[in-house]
């Protein structure tokens, strides 16, 4: 059917307004905030803020009246975003003062702020590339000129680097009241890390700014980059000042680019009651236990950097960072980009198989091409980058509400999809497998093979090694099933499985950080009758519940009530087994990374004089966790960074004969 005259004109004027608004959207302004002059939202209390348990509407005003996606609306729905994230989190951050100077000799920068009498001194030695300039520049966090990131991609650029040195500001783990900018502003002693190292950066700018004549930088490309609590540094740095082209934050982890809200619903990663309270404010954490209540997320602190550009790197290998939550987030955001027709702005990459802060190779193109379109004004090159390994994660679940009145989570089988809830100790359970009731468990009960009883090659022979779970679904269409698991090793986080009367097929590498849903398998059913058949393979893997779905996401939480309920008989008593331990151990920290507490724990076949600490990387003793005899057992003991930096540190556990060191990694 041909399209009606009048329709296609309205159709191609349409898009006609939204490349001429992508074209026209500023890739950077001039000033630090352009929302300035924008009247500021009221700040409800606690107990009078709305409950928003999804991500927060970045369109909708503060005082929701309303929404706008306007971009003409969004320089004063930054200015709400900035101020709520000002008051609930980071504090005040103050505005450029009346007294700054600054000069340029010898290869440094230096920057005067004077503010009530005294004087911050900030300095900088600037690398400058060979030749007249002006260049483009990368101000790097906590680690020299380029953060973590390799510096060769920006000599080998002519990008010159301005390394920032956040010190002169305020300490890594600042007391609070007592650091450099308290003494310009004594008001303000309460405030966190990330509003003072945010002022700190756009201070290091102005004089820039002062300094143009002698100093040959582009003002007009300028980037700020760094990694892991840095990393967090160079998001805020980026969204609270508008001069910044690009912001590139690598493994910012809980408290950069990770909601708060998703991260509450994992395990073992930096949330909001476990991330390190020197760099918000202390009233911030009122919110620990209910962060549904905070009137914005992480997704709108990416947001206030559009339509300028964003590069978001993660490592899922360390579940600290919580770079699931960052994913969801960074779709979340991504939406705002996608708004104002310059997606190509916005892009994210979370990538494991490296080090902490290391970037890959596989990540370098991504990285370099952020930096040749933004810094270097190429637009050839393809920044629509959206690199990750979630694929059976539904970030939309979190945004589903945007645009209405209803701030709650859509139903899973919304729109035609059909899941089935199924609790394995209520199917018919062969006697090698055990029944264990657990509290934290769906329907107070987990199932897992009795100890010792492994068959990692080929499925059990007999109905012993299985469980049988029939079930009905109403659809002809593809099928996918979920499991709620605790496997912690990889040597307990396998399965074998079999849809009717097909073969088993294992299903491997379930690893997970306590309790989480996974993907077991998938099948091709017919609206009818089947059964899922389990066989066990590893005697250590938890299974706690089932989850058959066409709709091709994990489920959340402990998922919905299952069909085949029960009070099945029990065959052992809580989660941890009560069989003598009969060989020392020592077990690898958990979580790890951490930040600021780990677990670690130990086990002793006999009586013995023990004696568990920790040492820095030189050989230096940190502190004696232990140092008793103890009796035969099975020990976890909480291990407390207060005081303690960022980096690697070994803990020791003697015993009669027995010695064995392992390494964790604090990440602040």
């Amino acid at each position: 059917m041909r399209m009606p005259k009048i329709l296609l004109s309205l159709l191609m004027t349409a898009l006609v307004a939204v490349v001429s608004l992508a074209q026209g959207l500023p890739l950077v302004y001039d000033v630090e905030n352009t929302g300035a002059d924008c009247p500021e939202p009221s700040f409800p209390t606690r107990t009078e803020l709305p409950t928003i348990e999804p991500l927060t509407d970045p369109f909708e005003w503060s005082d929701r009246s309303g929404r706008s996606t306007s971009f003409a609306d969004w320089k004063c729905r930054r200015a709400e975003i900035k101020a709520e994230i000002e008051h609930y989190e980071i504090g005040e951050k103050p505005a450029r003062p009346d007294t700054i100077t600054a000069s340029y000799a010898g290869g440094t920068l230096t920057v005067n702020v004077t503010v009530n009498g005294k004087t911050l001194t900030l300095t900088s030695a600037v690398v400058l590339p060979a030749g007249e300039g002006p260049f483009p520049a990368v101000i790097g966090m906590g680690f020299g000129g380029t953060g973590n990131l390799p510096a060769d991609i920006f000599t080998s650029r002519n990008i010159a680097q301005i390394p920032f040195n956040f010190g002169q500001v305020m300490a890594h783990q600042q007391v609070r009241g007592s650091e450099p900018i308290n003494a310009l502003y004594p008001d303000l002693t309460y405030i966190g890390a990330y509003s003072a190292w945010s002022w700190g950066v756009s201070r290091l700018i102005d004089g820039l700014e002062l300094v143009a004549d002698v100093l040959p930088i582009d003002l007009k490309h300028l980037a700020v980059t760094g990694c892991s609590f840095a990393g967090k540094m160079a998001l805020f740095a980026g969204a609270f000042d508008e001069r910044i082209a690009l912001t590139i934050a690598q493994e910012s982890g809980g408290g950069g680019a990770a909601a708060w809200r998703v991260s509450q619903t994992l395990g073992g990663v930096e949330n909001l009651g476990a991330t390190d309270r020197t760099w918000f404010i202390l009233d911030l954490f009122q919110f620990s236990s209910m962060v549904s209540k905070l009137p914005y997320d992480h997704h709108e602190l990416m947001a206030m950097i559009a339509p300028r550009a964003l590069f978001v790197l993660g490592n899922p290998d360390y579940i600290w960072l919580a770079d699931e939550s960052g994913y969801v987030s960074c779709k979340a955001a991504q939406e705002v980009w996608k708004t104002f027709g310059v997606p190509e702005r916005f892009g994210f990459s979370i990538v494991g198989g490296h080090g902490h802060c290391a970037l890959p190779d596989v990540e370098r193109p991504e990285v370099e091409a952020f930096v040749d379109a933004f810094l270097l004004g190429d637009s050839t090159v393809n920044t629509s980058i959206a690199t990750h390994p979630y694929q059976y994660v539904d970030y939309n679940r979190w945004i589903a509400w945007w645009g209405t009145d209803n701030p709650v989570f859509p139903n899973r089988d919304a729109g035609g999809t059909e899941s089935v809830w199924l609790e394995p100790e209520c199917g018919t359970v062969g006697d090698n497998w055990e029944i264990v009731k657990y509290g934290g468990a769906s329907n107070s009960y987990y199932v897992m093979a009795q100890d010792g009883l492994n068959s990692t090659s080929a499925a059990p022979a007999d109905s012993a090694g299985a469980i049988y779970l029939p079930f009905t679904v109403n659809t002809d269409t593809t099928f996918y099933v979920f499991a709620r698991l605790n496997c912690a090793t990889g040597s307990d986080d396998s399965y074998w499985l079999k849809m009717d009367d097909g073969v088993f097929k294992k299903s491997d590498g379930l690893i997970t950080n306590g309790w989480k849903w996974g993907l077991l398998t998938s099948a091709e059913l017919t609206a009818g009758a089947h059964t899922l058949t389990i066989a066990y393979s590893e005697d250590g893997a938890r299974l706690d519940k089932i989850c058959i779905s066409s709709y091709p996401y994990l489920p959340t939480l402990r998922g919905e009530d299952a069909v085949n309920l029960c009070v099945p008989e029990i065959t052992s008593i809580g989660e941890d087994k009560t069989n003598p331990v009969d060989y020392y151990a020592l077990g690898q920290n958990y979580p790890n990374p951490f930040n600021p507490s780990t677990i670690i724990s130990y086990n002793l076949p006999e009586k013995s004089l023990v004696t568990l600490k920790v040492y820095d990387v030189l050989g230096r003793e940190i502190v004696t966790l232990v140092n008793e005899e103890k009796p035969a057992g099975k020990y976890r003991i909480n291990f407390d960074s207060v005081g303690l930096k960022s980096g690697v540190y070994f803990y020791q556990l003697k015993a009669k004969n027995f010695s064995e060191k392992k390494k964790m990694i604090l990440i602040r």
